[in-house]
């Protein structure tokens, strides 16, 4: 009992010993790591600013339901609209609607570049499908969004043979959209935090591989011996009369250069 509590001591002591030799090593190397961190944050937001091409979010709801069946709000009606969901969700973005799209708005991208921009999600236990496109354009991204609903809403009459597909409303363009993507606040805050761990680890790199002797405590925590004594660095005291002297010397300097 006794040298497991004096096993717990030491170690307490270690690691308060070795937070502060970080303490140490962190204040000595400040304005390093400072400068790393500003460096990166500047860096960072001048990308996010002036490099990276803004992207733009639009989306709209369509609703599945059975206009057909007596009581739309049966929980088996309810169920198998929650299944048709996930089959909704492929058919929205198979070739036979993007390409519908692509060919109604005329666009440049292929099939597989228009795919990566849409995505299809739906809420859980809910019938609400949600189709949300991201692009560089506002305008088109609205475009993009509204066509597919509008597609999809006439091709499920052909591919499945019913009409339970109603869009709750379009996408509207707004007077001043907020680009989704990039986010410069969220950038220049992991970027600062990047450079922070960046400059400790430089940090601790130079003191772990210097291994030159400063201070009486490196004395004693790289070489295990006390320290004797000490030798402090003294200043030779200025007396008056070589002030004078010196001033003497500089007026007659000053002579022979004004003489000549």
């Amino acid at each position: 009992m006794t040298n497991r509590l004096f096993f717990n001591m030491e170690a307490k002591m270690e690691e308060k010993l070795n937070l502060k030799d970080l303490y140490k090593m962190v204040k000595k190397h400040f304005i390093m790591i400072a400068v790393i961190s500003l460096s990166a944050i500047i860096i960072s937001g001048c990308v996010s600013k002036f490099l990276i091409t803004p992207v733009y979010q639009s989306s709209t709801q369509i609703l599945v339901n059975q206009a057909d069946s007596e009581n739309i709000f049966d929980v088996n009606v309810v169920k198998s609209n929650l299944e048709l969901i996930n089959t909704y969700s492929v058919i929205i973005k198979s070739p036979i609607t993007l390409e519908e799209v692509r060919e109604r708005l005329d666009l440049k991208q292929e099939f597989e570049d228009l795919y990566e921009q849409v995505s299809v999600s739906s809420q859980e236990e809910s019938q609400v499908v949600v189709i949300t496109v991201e692009d560089e354009s506002p305008k088109q991204a609205v475009m993009i969004t509204n066509t597919i609903a509008k597609v999809f809403e006439e091709k499920i009459k052909e591919v499945m043979k019913v009409d339970n597909v109603n869009v709750l409303y379009p996408s509207i363009l707004k007077a001043e959209p907020d680009p989704v993507k990039p986010q410069p606040i969220l950038n220049m805050l992991v970027a600062g935090l990047a450079g922070l761990f960046l400059g400790i680890g430089i940090a601790f790199a130079r003191e772990y591989f210097d291994n030159t002797i400063k201070t009486e405590m490196d004395i004693e925590s790289k070489l295990g011996l006390p320290a004797l004594g000490a030798i402090s660095k003294m200043k030779e005291p200025v007396h008056k009369d070589h002030v004078g002297e010196i001033k003497t010397k500089k007026k007659e300097l000053g002579g022979k250069i004004i003489g000549s």
